[in-house]
């Protein structure tokens, strides 16, 4: 066993590298103005908006809506414990052509954090409840780990509503994880509010490249809102989920995006992805950890939207 502890803190997830200012050196000047340019008329009328809305599954989700209310409809799920702001570094820069939909989850950031029930199912569910009171028939989700597991949920169990995936730092199935396994025993001695250490050290880890010292702190901040309780339940529900073997029902089209030194999910798993998939396109940085959205910003942007312009013309 502590061969097995050992092997586990060496891996990137718990070797933190010091936040600086963002860099990206890999993304060209054409790429980041066409992601810039779009038209005047829809950035006047598409201002991001922060609202809460209770669904018919119990919970009330506190959200962010931008974009054109006739464009595609984007939603987009965060990791676990982050919120909608996990995608604070991606959203500003995001074409308002799209109608988008940033949640905070159940349990998590500003939404209602109900006594049970934090399984993938749970989760999805609330997709598809939040999709009917928006009065939406489907959308595109963009799910980052714990949300990329979300988001194969829904399509799962409710197909009809999924128009397409991008998949961010993700992988077949959390279920038998090593580095997940070892989390939650770390998890698991934690009491009410989860130790603000444990919190930096978990957010800073996941990252390979410099990511802002002030999306850490707001990251930070936003998981020291989700009591421990919410991280243990939430974490059980997604290692004891496992519906690898069904990906292949998952017809739709997939974006699949990831890092090559990405700690919970290495190549090897996240190729198993794509491979499950009948419909999936993989998108693999360099000298990248579990969180690409967040270490290249703008050349995820422009990937994604080129992905989205694909699947909506």
């Amino acid at each position: 066993m502590r061969s097995l502890l050992v092997a586990l803190l060496a891996l990137p997830l718990f070797a933190a590298c010091g936040p600086a200012p963002e860099s990206e050196a890999s993304t060209t000047a054409a790429q980041a103005q066409e992601v810039q340019s779009q038209p005047d008329t829809q950035e006047l009328s598409a201002a991001p908006r922060e609202r809460s809305v209770t669904l018919s599954t119990g919970v009330t989700l506190r959200y962010v809506e931008q974009g054109s209310k006739n464009g595609p409809v984007v939603v987009f799920l965060h990791g676990y414990t982050d919120s909608h702001h996990t995608w604070d570094l991606n959203l500003p820069i995001f074409p308002r052509s799209f109608h988008i939909y940033a949640l905070d989850q159940r349990g998590h950031g500003d939404s209602s954090r109900p006594a049970c029930c934090y399984t993938q199912q749970d989760f999805a569910a609330d997709v598809v409840a939040f999709l009917n009171a928006m009065g939406e028939r489907k959308a595109i989700l963009v799910g980052h780990s714990m949300g990329s597991f979300i988001a194969q949920q829904v399509a799962l169990d409710y197909p009809s509503r999924v128009e397409a995936l991008v998949l961010v730092g993700s992988a077949p199935t959390v279920a038998g994880n090593e580095v997940a396994l070892f989390l939650k025993s770390i998890v698991d001695t934690q009491v009410g509010t989860v130790d603000p250490d444990f919190v930096r050290e978990f957010q800073t880890s996941t990252f390979t490249r410099p990511v802002p010292q002030s999306y850490i702190d707001t990251l930070v901040s936003e998981s020291l809102k989700v009591p421990a309780r919410v991280w243990q339940a939430t974490l059980d529900g997604l290692i004891a989920e496992d519906h690898s073997a069904r990906l292949g029902e998952i017809d739709v089209p997939v974006l699949v995006v990831g890092g090559d030194q990405d700690g919970f999910f290495p190549v090897e798993q996240q190729q198993a992805l794509v491979d499950a998939l009948p419909n999936a396109t993989y998108v693999l940085y360099p000298d990248t950890g579990h969180a690409p959205h967040a270490e290249l910003p703008h050349q995820f942007v422009h990937e994604v939207q080129r992905f989205l312009k694909s699947v909506t013309k």
